[in-house]
């Protein structure tokens, strides 16, 4: 549980989005009380529910940026859906319940690799012994015999015994894997070739999910699962191996209860574009089906049981931030029932010039770092100057204006354009060049593109 203040969460989100500081507030009081409802006794504890958002400004402000940048924070399992996506039942399209299967999903994987990350050691080690034997010259014949109770039955039981090696092939075969350990642990055979026997991946469709079924589970115990042998680098065969034991060595039944705790507690569902599934007063015809799609959204935002492979996962205490631009409805076209589970609404500012210019620059991994980074690999030392980075802000606000308003997402055509022929001509066949970006560069290199005209520059 996270229990940074509300003050530290939007420190922790200045890091990463610039301005905004509205909704950067409104998201950091809704985690901060998730940490003071867990604090509280049980009887009020399930009593308090999550202050559910709304986040209405044109796109790329940084609205779904918040959400995602939040969800990291606090390592809490996150789904992004997007609203037009779903459709009422009955209709073709994805059914609204994907979303809460999808967000079990992301919190297995988070519980996941927490426990593998504490059994890492001792499954790095038997996968080093499991591919010492298999780069080993004395190895066993692998008979792939199955271990099927099913298959054992039909066999009668009997099982092939190999002859037992003698004292002098045991003190040999263990000199031999003591060297390739050694050998193994200083790099020396990470392109040799090994071949391992991998499980092939069983396909399930959703339908099966939906009703909380898994087949693979249920017959696993009778037909074995199936396998297929792979000729792979040593380096390679270290993480497969690596996540076969893993797997040995954790409890599945537990990674599904913390799991399930975990989404139910902590997650949080971010409903981009619910704009779209608003229509304005008097809308018929095909768009009736909008209602239809909030109506089915209501019950899981309000809370309910959603069946998934893992069990029923409930919603009560997740956290809902829906966003979306609102240029032609508004938040109050809702259906009544699903705006009042949305209390908190926050509107979220378009950006400036100065926002534009900090964006290039302030967040960690900026737009201008990641060029910078991406180029110093071909030896380009790229910099730009104030100047630079002004001109580059004035060229998307114009954009911007003149085009579609596609915000902060604008910054990286324009870059990507400006940086173009440096990209192009760039080989790392040199010795490292420095290259200073400057407002005349920036000014001749976009100027060449008539922002009004050439609208295929900057749509993306």
């Amino acid at each position: 549980m996270n229990m940074q203040t509300p003050k530290e969460i939007v420190a922790s989100l200045d890091r990463y989005i610039v301005g905004q500081y509205e909704a950067k507030r409104a998201v950091a009081i809704a985690l901060r009380n998730r940490y003071r409802r867990s604090r509280l006794l049980e009887e009020i504890r399930e009593e308090i529910t999550p202050k559910n958002i709304i986040m209405m400004g044109p796109t790329g402000v940084g609205k779904t940026e918040i959400a995602r940048r939040l969800a990291k924070l606090v390592n809490a399992p996150f789904v992004k859906v997007e609203a037009t996506k779903f459709t009422e039942v009955g209709y073709v399209g994805r059914d609204v319940d994907s979303i809460i299967r999808d967000l079990m999903e992301s919190s297995i994987r988070i519980t996941k690799n927490a426990k593998y990350e504490k059994v890492r050691l001792i499954a790095e080690a038997a996968a080093e012994q499991r591919i010492v034997e298999l780069l080993s010259p004395h190895k066993k014949k692998n008979t792939r015999q199955t271990t099927s109770p099913f298959m054992q039955l039909l066999n009668g039981g009997s099982n092939h015994e190999e002859p037992k090696p003698t004292e002098q092939e045991r003190e040999q075969f263990e000199s031999s894997k003591a060297k390739l350990l050694e050998e193994l642990r200083a790099g020396k055979h990470e392109s040799d070739i090994v071949e391992i026997e991998v499980e092939q991946a069983q396909q399930q469709s959703d339908a099966m999910f939906a009703i909380g079924v898994d087949i693979g589970d249920m017959l696993g115990g009778i037909i074995p699962k199936r396998t297929k042998l792979r000729r792979v680098t040593v380096k390679e065969a270290r993480k497969i191996l690596t996540l076969e034991e893993s797997d040995k060595l954790v409890d599945m039944d537990e990674v599904i209860r913390e799991a399930t705790e975990n989404a139910e507690q902590n997650g949080i569902v971010f409903i981009d574009e619910i704009d779209k599934i608003i229509g304005g007063n008097g809308v018929s015809g095909p768009d009736v089906s909008r209602e239809g799609v909030q109506r089915d959204i209501l019950p899981i935002v309000e809370g309910c049981t959603v069946s998934t492979k893992y069990g029923p996962v409930k919603t009560d205490f997740m956290l809902f931030i829906a966003a979306g631009a609102f240029h032609v409805s508004k938040a109050t076209d809702m259906i009544p029932e699903l705006q009042g589970r949305f209390p908190i609404k926050v509107e979220l500012t378009a950006l400036s010039l100065d926002d534009y210019a900090r964006i290039l620059t302030q967040p960690e991994n900026s737009i201008i770092t990641q060029y910078a980074e991406l180029l110093l690999t071909d030896n380009i030392n790229l910099s730009f100057t104030d100047d630079a980075i002004r001109a580059i802000a004035k060229y998307a606000v114009e954009a911007n204006e003149t085009n579609e308003n596609i915000g902060a997402r604008r910054l990286h055509t324009i870059v990507e354009q400006l940086l173009e022929d440096i990209s192009f001509n760039a080989g790392g066949d040199h010795p490292m060049i420095d290259v200073n970006i400057d407002e005349k560069y920036v000014t001749e290199h976009l100027n060449k593109i008539d922002v009004a005209a050439d609208l295929s520059k900057f749509i993306i």
